[in-house]
């Protein structure tokens, strides 16, 4: 996120420092990258510069976001952090060490996100300038809705938007629960709270809460029973009052 700010030229230092906690595929959990998250929101911010802070913007940041995941699929083979590392919150410290110093893992790490900046820097300019897009009249993303509820600034709505549908409509770990993270660890930050650390006590508290809202499922597909097909589908199912138990619960933490 930090390097494709500053290739937009703008860079967003408290946005940036909040999104810590997602690193790991939240909180180490193992699912998406903490890259795509980053990159996600990257998009998000040149589409709410380029676009204001309507349905359009949210409906380019999406579709954006979903150019971004497959560029990083396609290079990595796989979006989740455990299935490129091997490792998860779960994993002993000896497996870490194996990973981050014997195998040299930090190391390809950085060499992975210098790739991937670059990819992800043409594939976000290449959706945004993109006029073929229709733009729904309805509520588009979920974490667009979860921060009108938080009250957060309508930048950051549309920094989020890209995380609908488990980033990018994808399917992967839910995109309203790495909003609601990320807006908290803005909050925190504006209120004094200079560090947000990778294993954020508040981080924690909502995905708790999260999980039990959902019968300790992660992943968008497994809560909704699918993935969704277009911004066009994801968005009647929000009108439909789809998600709304698990909005409001994260509004509420």
């Amino acid at each position: 996120m930090r390097v494709l700010n500053r290739a937009f030229d703008h860079p967003l230092e408290k946005e940036e420092q909040a999104a810590t906690p997602l690193a790991g595929g939240i909180m180490q959990y193992g699912y998406q990258c903490g890259m795509i998250w980053g990159a996600a929101l990257a998009a998000g911010a040149q589409a709410y510069r380029l676009f204001g802070s309507g349905s359009k913007a949210e409906v380019k940041a999406i579709v954006a976001t979903q150019k971004i995941v497959e560029s990083f699929r396609a290079i990595n083979n796989n979006i989740n952090c455990y299935e490129i590392t091997g490792i998860d919150k779960s994993s002993s410290a000896m497996q870490m060490i194996k990973f981050f110093i014997l195998k040299g893992g930090t190391l390809h790490c950085l060499h992975m996100s210098g790739i991937y900046a670059k990819k992800a820097f043409n594939e976000i300019n290449s959706s945004l300038s993109d006029n073929d897009l229709e733009s729904p009249t309805l509520p588009v993303s979920c974490p667009a809705m979860l921060a009108e509820k938080m009250g957060t600034t309508d930048r950051q709505r549309i920094m989020a938007a890209g995380f609908a549908g488990g980033i990018g409509l994808c399917g992967g770990a839910c995109g309203a629960l790495g909003a609601a993270i990320w807006f908290k660890g803005i909050k925190n930050i504006k209120e004094g709270k200079n560090k947000i650390d990778f294993k954020s006590s508040e981080a924690s508290e909502l995905i708790d809460k999260f999980l039990k809202c959902t019968d300790y499922e992660f992943e968008c597909s497994k809560i909704v029973g699918r993935k969704f097909e277009n911004v066009e589908d994801h968005a009647n199912f929000l009108d439909k009052g789809g998600c709304s138990k698990i909005i409001n619960t994260l509004a509420e933490v």
